[in-house]
């Protein structure tokens, strides 16, 4: 569906960039996108997951980030979840015309996983992904539930994911493109929809709609 079809003639774009003593991570997105990826966390498997959030979302991202991996992973992936999400809702601006409501179920192998969003506004993440091992690659598996937290409160989204599974990189990856899936229905225009899919008239992010 072309945007300009339902009057969303702007290009729906957003950036961040987010310093502090531990990282500087630049975050641009387009959410009218192909899904093309240009990740570089410094955090492989994390790279990875990202990767596959745009290119199933169909949104653009590119990421660039440094930071004290030498430590660990935690301020990297946090930072990065919170300057993309941050850059997702810029990008949704007032978030006017959006179906604003997303699900999917994703399967991958063994495993499978689903996730139920809203762009609320209102940010609130439930994630149950029972994970076997301490890490994947370089990212500890503890880390995918802080992301999507992180993600969910720069984004103003509601978001529940949960899934099972007896490998762990299956279960990571099938949740994120879950996510995606989710989070390419949800920021869809609605052809039918010319204001906010509120009935308090607002989706403004800590303000929150019903």
């Amino acid at each position: 569906m072309d945007i300009k079809e339902v009057g969303m003639s702007e290009p729906r774009r957003g950036e961040r960039v987010r310093e502090t003593r531990e990282t500087r991570i630049a975050v641009s997105v387009d959410l009218d996108g192909s899904g093309e990826a240009a990740i570089a966390t410094g955090v492989g498997f994390y790279d990875h997951l990202l990767s596959s959030l745009s290119h199933h979302s169909l949104i653009d991202i590119e990421i660039n980030a440094v930071g004290d991996t030498e430590i660990d992973d935690h301020h990297t992936v946090e930072d990065a979840a919170l300057a993309l999400g941050g850059a997702i809702s810029d990008a949704l601006g007032d978030r006017a015309g959006i179906t604003r409501f997303g699900e999917a179920r994703v399967p991958m192998d063994e495993s499978l996983a689903a996730c139920a969003l809203d762009l609320s506004g209102r940010p609130y993440a439930v994630v149950d992904l029972p994970f076997r091992a301490d890490r994947m690659g370089e990212l500890n598996t503890q880390m995918v539930e802080h992301a999507v937290y992180s993600f969910a409160q720069a984004s103003g989204t509601t978001l529940h994911i949960s899934g099972s599974g007896r490998n762990d990189h299956h279960l990571a990856e099938a949740a994120f493109k879950a996510l995606a899936r989710a989070l390419r229905m949800a920021v869809m225009p609605d052809p039918r929809r010319s204001g906010v899919a509120s009935t308090k008239g607002s989706l403004e992010l800590d303000g929150g709609g019903a």
